[in-house]
């Protein structure tokens, strides 16, 4: 199988280095790491950021797709040439391939691309699918899930977090129409339903770790180092402060493990995505 990295989506927050760690002026810049994959069950997609509907019009009332706190807060640039379906297309694929959307979580920034596919399977986590949508009390859930961006979505394959084992943590397998090479790593805490998603290479494993944490050095380092900006961001976004740091914590020591073989990436770190997209990954 063979791996594009796509950034499908910038944000820029006011703070600078208080968030990416690595800025010099006023804002900085996080990205919205997704992956393309060549399978032989077709093309298939690892979250999709924000989509083509969430660029012509985010706010657009009753139903926003993303809500102008959410915007304002994290200094979202919609940029068309960054969805998922656009990319797809400057790789010389037609996006009517896309076969499969399997999602870390249903946030905003994750799922925003969704109907520009309206041929794939969505796969997700069961828990996931319920929290977002059900009744979405509180200013988290009513700001992090926006029911438009998937209320056209009618291939939804569901799945619970119980499986067979993959170095420590529960997975889940055999997803449908998938190769086995491809599974769900359920990682709860920011959200619950929220899962890695593990892609066995002939090499290694990627596991994309979603929104398990959020900076490079809380991962690959024995202490957990995380900018100020991007911390504060994880508390108020977590849903289970517990499970989040558990998993985190064991995800740190899975990256610490040279005889596992598991390269990791988050959804947001710069710095990741640009060595990824170069094929420097740690």
């Amino acid at each position: 199988m063979r791996i594009h990295h796509l950034n499908c989506g910038t944000d820029c927050p006011f703070g600078g280095a208080l968030f990416d760690g690595r800025s010099k002026g006023l804002t900085g810049r996080l990205v919205c790491h997704c992956l393309l994959v060549e399978s032989e069950a077709g093309l298939v997609l690892i979250d999709t950021g924000y989509g083509l509907r969430d660029v012509d019009h985010p706010h657009r009332n009753p139903n926003a797709r993303i809500t102008r706190t959410m915007r304002a807060m994290l200094n979202i640039k919609l940029r068309e040439e960054e969805t998922a379906i656009r990319q797809i297309e400057r790789l010389g694929f037609n996006p009517a391939d896309v076969r499969h959307i399997v999602l870390t979580h249903l946030d905003f920034d994750h799922a925003g691309g969704l109907e520009d596919f309206p041929n794939a399977l969505v796969h997700v986590m069961d828990e996931e699918f319920s929290a977002a949508t059900g009744p979405r009390r509180g200013f988290v859930p009513r700001n992090r899930y926006r029911p438009a961006q998937y209320d056209e979505v009618r291939n939804w394959r569901r799945y619970s977090g119980q499986g067979e084992g993959w170095f420590g943590f529960p997975a889940v397998r055999g997803l449908e129409g998938l190769p086995p090479e491809i599974l769900m790593v359920p990682l709860p805490g920011h959200t619950w339903g929220h899962a890695g998603i593990a892609i066995q290479t002939d090499s290694d494993w990627l596991l994309h770790a979603g929104d398990a944490y959020f900076y490079r050095h809380e991962v690959r380092r024995p202490d957990r180092k995380c900018t100020p900006g991007l911390r504060a961001y994880q508390n108020m976004m977590e849903v289970d402060r517990a499970a989040r740091l558990s998993n985190q914590e064991r995800l740190r020591r899975l990256s610490l493990d040279p005889r596992a073989g598991v390269k990791m990436i988050c959804a947001h770190d710069p710095v990741e995505y640009e060595r990824a997209a170069r094929g420097e990954l740690l």
